[in-house]
């Protein structure tokens, strides 16, 4: 495989993931040299982007629980040895966009080594600025000369990837940081400036709140801000960190971990239950009478506690949230809701382009629980997600209100499932686009059918008929060779009757195989 092939197949979107160590059927495709030759890359563009040479950045690394962290940090400290460098720790993703903000630290750049849910094997890393995360564009030219100092330094290593050994690293030794701290802080702050509480000091007290940080990076959000405000998180689990997840998977979007939150809340009878994934970028919670609260029901609440401040705001949201949602959001708020693609950069780019253009939007968010906030540098944040529903709980109570009356309003379908196709063809891109051209000509031709528009990925139809009222999406894919097909009905069953309907389209297509 060429050098540039086996940096190139690591970027996922915005990030670096691949395979840190073996598993099962999966061979190994990040090493600690490509690591190296990565981080170096990404010193020599912030210097480029910032006008300061190496030696001039400050570039914090931090990472999550996973088994392969500490190799991978050291490598990207050793890439990054050129200039002055700060070594955060276990810390969450979005704690290490914070460093390069908070008053404390704005460093220049800063590299978080993590793989969000996924499995314990896989790791990578994101790169950040006070700007944001990079862009797509931006991290392929640093994977090019990665690429190129690999050509120059690297040989290969017993896994057939790249080692680092002949790398000039300067060797400037890591200064050891307390992001910890001054994130815990500025969050803390937040919250007694947010609810001006009596106690000032302890805003939260007499709330009990449970926390499930899946064995991921973010148990010190209960421990450090929750229990320091005063709240009560006896009963939490799942706070120290295990790279192994022997408990559940790190997801607010997996049955089984929501469950898992929902099962502690119910147990220690308290009013709310927090669930956020392994790097803490993601969350979801739990009302006091177990129901979960994720996805368009996340969206809903969040929507609601924005639309007081700022009435009439724009929502951003991905392609798959469901019409019970804008309902809510256009109806019973009075906001309006954008519909736009998956990806939670792709969704968080167009709130700011929103506001660049005038209109204000204070929320992007997608379905997976990446919700970001104007007020909060449009940072995906599930620890903001949560101390805006906890502090909007605190300011409730002084009047007997509740937090679930916010969302007392949102409708749910019936039904709601998600089938995907995977494409058998070679050149599965332009075999995809085929298919979304033909559905949208076999959508025109069934009167029970409406194609939505405006529409920004894939195909929306609604079906409105006696017999079945609802809506699904076919689109492709970010990244793999897969068609996923969202449906949404009103009733129990639907979703069977509106597969009858397309089995017509799915046997003119016998290069889509339902998965």
């Amino acid at each position: 495989m060429e050098l540039k092939e086996l940096f190139f197949r690591l970027k996922n979107g915005n990030d670096v993931r691949g395979a840190a160590a073996a598993a099962g059927s999966e061979a190994k495709t990040l090493s600690p040299g490509i690591a190296v030759f990565i981080a170096a890359s990404f010193a020599e563009w912030l210097a480029g982007v910032s006008g300061k040479s190496a030696e001039e950045l400050r570039i914090g690394v931090g990472h999550d629980s996973r088994v392969t962290a500490e190799a991978l940090k050291e490598a990207v400290l050793r890439g990054l040895s050129g200039s002055k460098t700060y070594d955060c720790g276990l810390i969450t993703t979005p704690a290490m966009f914070q460093s390069t903000v908070l008053p404390d630290c704005e460093f220049d750049g800063s590299v978080m080594i993590t793989a969000s849910h996924l499995p314990w094997n896989r790791n990578g890393m994101k790169f950040f600025t006070k700007d944001g995360g990079l862009g797509s564009k931006d991290l392929e030219g640093i994977l090019e000369r990665a690429a190129a100092l690999a050509a120059e330094y690297g040989d290969e290593d017993a896994d057939g990837l790249v080692s680092a050994d002949r790398f000039p690293a300067a060797g400037r030794d890591a200064e050891t940081f307390d992001l910890k701290s001054a994130y815990a802080g500025a969050m803390k702050n937040y919250v007694k400036e947010s609810v001006r509480s009596e106690d000032y000091e302890h805003p939260l007290k007499g709330l009990h709140i449970i926390v499930d940080s899946g064995n991921g990076a973010s148990g010190f959000f209960a421990t450090d801000i929750l229990e320091a405000l005063g709240a009560d998180v006896s009963g939490s689990v799942y706070l120290e960190p295990d790279g192994t997840f022997p408990n559940h998977v790190p997801n607010p979007e997996n049955a089984e971990a929501m469950e898992a939150v929902r099962a502690a809340t119910l147990k220690a009878g308290a009013d709310l239950g927090v669930i956020f994934d392994c790097d803490g970028d993601r969350g979801a919670v739990v009302f006091p009478d177990g129901t979960e609260v994720n996805r368009n029901a996340l969206i809903a609440l969040l929507s609601a506690i924005v639309s007081e401040d700022y009435p009439g705001s724009t929502v951003v949201t991905d392609s798959v949230t469901s019409d019970e949602l804008q309902a809510f959001i256009e109806g019973h708020l009075g906001m309006k809701h954008l519909r736009f693609k998956r990806g939670y950069k792709n969704v968080i780019n167009k709130g700011i382009e929103l506001n660049e253009a005038g209109e204000v939007c204070e929320l992007a968010i997608e379905t997976s629980g990446h919700g970001a906030f104007r007020g909060n540098y449009f940072s995906d944040d599930g620890a903001y997600i949560a101390i805006r529903i906890i502090c909007k709980m605190a300011q409730l109570r002084k009047t007997g209100g509740r937090i679930e009356s916010l969302t007392a309003d949102l409708k749910n379908p019936a039904e709601s499932k998600e089938y995907r196709f995977r494409i058998t063809e070679s050149d599965f891109k332009s075999y995809g686009t085929q298919v979304l051209s033909d559905f949208a000509e076999f959508a025109a031709g069934d009167g029970r059918f409406r194609v939505v528009e405006p529409n920004y990925e894939g195909i929306r139809i609604s079906f409105d008929d006696p017999e079945v009222k609802g809506w699904m999406l076919l689109r492709m894919s970010l990244h793999d060779p897969v068609m996923p097909m969202n449906v949404e009905t009103q009733e129990e069953g639907g979703c069977e009757k509106v597969m009858e309907r397309l089995k017509p389209f799915l046997a003119a297509h016998t290069s889509l195989e339902l998965a």
